[in-house]
């Protein structure tokens, strides 16, 4: 169905002609750090816990299918993209139906 009064669109544009980028670049203004604050944070060290692939910190769920799924996550990262796709699938599935379990 069309609507009398409204524009049918027009041809769509090409991509951008050699290296330009459509989006206009403006120089990047650079100011130098003094020295009252460059030392600002010198000795600051970070006391956050290190990030585990796969969620959380290495402990166990206390459920062996999410811990066996959180297990292949970790390992997931060493997968060609296409595999690692397949790999977050599956664990989607098997989570869905733990929770789905657990919810009976």
């Amino acid at each position: 169905m069309t609507f009398p009064n409204f524009a049918q669109p027009g041809p769509r544009p090409g991509p951008p002609l050699g290296n330009q980028h459509p989006v206009t670049q403006h120089p990047v203004t650079q100011h130098p750090v003094t020295q009252q604050q460059g030392t600002q944070f010198q000795g600051a060290q970070f006391q956050g816990t290190p990030h585990t692939p796969g969620g959380g910190n290495g402990e166990d769920t206390g459920h062996p299918a999410v811990d066996a799924v959180l297990r292949s996550l970790a390992n997931a990262a060493r997968l060609a993209p296409a595999e690692q796709i397949a790999e977050y699938e599956a664990a989607h599935q098997v989570l869905q139906e733990t929770l789905a379990s657990i919810d009976r």
